[in-house]
């Protein structure tokens, strides 16, 4: 078992940044692979970034490229979201993700775009953006 806990989210206006935090504990870290999820009010649940076990691979939805930026840091077990340039539109329940993909094992790479590769989840943490 893995237990993910997000923290970080709030209320922020049109062009803000915030940074939202995941600490994950139960098993090795650096041996799976983060996924950060959103959820607007009455919509589905969409991918909004990810990263491989050592960092060394991002992958990114288009509508926060160039503004989002994932990052880990292992000794610590901690995935971070970094937002910038809000939007209204990025306002949602923020989810972190985690699926086992350990160094030496092969994944597609738009395996880390779907939801049901992740086996565990956080809580969520609420982000708003006023326009």
């Amino acid at each position: 078992q893995v237990q993910l806990v997000e923290s970080g989210g709030g209320l922020v206006q049109t062009g803000g940044s915030l940074r939202l935090a995941c600490v994950a504990s139960g098993r090795t870290f650096s041996s799976y692979a983060m996924g950060w999820f959103r959820q607007a009010p009455g919509k589905e649940r969409w991918f909004v970034a990810a990263i491989t076990w050592s960092g060394g691979n991002t992958y990114y939805a288009d509508s926060v490229k160039g503004r989002f930026t994932i990052s880990r840091d292992n000794a610590k077990n901690t995935v971070y979201l970094q937002m910038n340039s809000l939007k209204p539109e990025d306002t949602a329940v923020y989810y972190c993700a985690a699926r086992f993909a350990p160094s030496g094992a092969y994944y597609s790479s738009n395996t880390y775009y779907r939801a049901n590769e992740y086996a565990y989840w956080g809580q969520g943490t609420q982000v708003t953006v006023s326009s």
